[in-house]
């Protein structure tokens, strides 16, 4: 059954949102090494269990707290997204190494991803 893997939330000022999560619930929210600027958040004292998260960039004015769902194909569920009343705005897109995404909206265009784990992923 598909599941809630990660969540990303946007920001402005990065610093400022660290601090806060990091104070309110103890999150350890660290720089990740790799290309993009990103803050990966730990949610659970021994980096084991709990949902991953990530703290980027603000994209644009709308850009909301998102959740990202673990399906078995990207492919199959963005077809079910579009069939079901919701829409696809970014499409499947790999991410190197780690598998596959594509944003969706709901009926009542709240954000989504879905994500599809491939470590082939090109």
């Amino acid at each position: 059954m598909p599941t809630i893997c990660h969540f990303e939330i946007p920001a402005d000022d990065i610093e400022q949102v660290r601090k806060f999560y990091s104070k309110l619930f103890g999150w350890k929210i660290e720089r990740d090494k790799g290309l993009m600027e990103y803050w990966r958040i730990n949610t659970t004292p021994n980096a084991v269990g709990g949902i991953s998260g990530g703290v980027e960039r603000r994209q644009d004015p709308q850009h909301r707290i998102t959740i990202w769902i673990d399906v078995p194909s990207v492919d199959e569920f963005a077809a079910k997204v579009e069939t079901l009343g919701g829409r696809v705005f970014v499409p499947k897109t790999a991410l190197p190494g780690r598998g596959y995404y594509a944003y969706c909206l709901d009926p009542e265009d709240n954000y989504f991803v879905i994500w599809e784990m491939d470590r082939n992923a090109k």
